[in-house]
């Protein structure tokens, strides 16, 4: 199991409890906004490095469509993989081998402190 595979079964299980029907898509929209902002936070950083080491890339366009489709991309990807039978497979290994526990707020937050880092990169640029 992924990183992202156990902080997906993380979520889900907190929300389990409360959100009986809505657990999976809360787990799911949290997974796919991780990763999306970390790769927005990624490609900020590329970015940033290459206009300050003069380096001729892509216009800001065609980044900013690029970005649109991975995200899609990635958000079909996590809906594919987490729902139905992988992702009761996934369930099993994880209730099997509960070694860690992860804080709820600081997993909860970390989408919204890349954005803010990547913003802040924007800014810079």
């Amino acid at each position: 199991m992924t990183t992202f595979d156990q902080l997906f079964f993380t979520v889900f299980t907190a929300f389990k409890a409360r959100f009986k029907q809505k657990a999976n898509s809360i787990a799911l929209a949290y997974i796919s906004s991780l990763q999306i902002a970390l790769f927005f936070l990624l490609g900020v950083f590329t970015a940033t490095f290459l206009t300050k080491m003069n380096a001729s890339t892509i216009s800001s366009q065609k980044a900013w469509t690029l970005f649109v489709l991975i995200a899609i991309a990635i958000h079909i990807k996590n809906w594919l993989k987490y729902s139905g039978k992988s992702r009761k497979v996934l369930n099993a290994k994880f209730n099997r081998s509960k070694a860690s526990s992860h804080n709820l707020t600081l997993l909860l937050s970390l989408p919204l402190v890349s954005l803010i880092l990547a913003i802040i990169l924007l800014q810079s640029m």
